[in-house]
């Protein structure tokens, strides 16, 4: 059966305010599967206006598939460290990835090798995604079965954990109607437990 690890990539700041940025790795039949990939570097604009602070990177071993939410530069900072590795996303989101609100570099790099979806598919063995566009035109969550139940790597489907409680849209009902476990946002440590 699957199992995830929260990974804690780096920081930015928002605000004023420090916020993670949170990743995970599912472990089960297929191997590891990464689901985004933070930052590995940053870049004097980024600096400027995000003052990121990058954590080292976690041990993960051999990567067998990276699944990206979205490709914002926090979340597909280090694909570039998987060039060659079959990389999911959702057509609607690669086609949306130009400037000036996608670091294009980070998105399109030697050896990249994206898997273009349209809608909800099954990737692997109890590891699916579902289609919740809203934060960017191609955001997908990334579904896991466990033993504990239903995981939902949420992403940026909100930032509020009050808006993923609430049900605020369209695309965090879909995430209700399949009763999950637990779900987990980008920026909060802390998932969120239906009752």
């Amino acid at each position: 059966m699957n199992t995830v690890r929260q990974l804690h990539f780096c920081d930015v700041t928002v605000d004023g305010s420090q916020w993670p940025v949170f990743g995970w790795a599912i472990d089960g039949a297929a191997g590891t599967i990464l689901v985004d990939t933070g930052m590995i570097d940053s870049l004097p604009s980024l600096d400027a206006e995000w003052g990121p602070t990058l954590r080292p990177w976690p041990e993960l071993g051999p990567v067998a598939a990276v699944i990206n939410t979205h490709l914002h530069f926090d979340h597909c900072g280090g694909n570039r460290r998987f060039a060659g590795t079959p990389t999911y996303v959702q057509r609607a989101e690669l086609e949306a990835a130009v400037e000036p609100d996608y670091l294009v570099e980070w998105v399109h790099f030697d050896g990249e090798s994206y898997v273009e979806l349209d809608g909800d598919a099954e990737l692997f063995e109890g590891v699916s995604v579902l289609f919740t566009p809203g934060h960017s035109p191609g955001h997908q969550a990334v579904l896991v079965e466990t033993d504990e139940g239903l995981v939902v790597l949420g992403g940026d489907v909100t930032y509020s954990m009050r808006e993923l409680i609430d049900g605020a849209t369209p695309a965090i009902r879909r995430i209700h109607e399949l009763r999950p476990a637990r779900v987990y946002l980008a920026h909060h440590e802390q998932p969120w437990v239906p009752e």
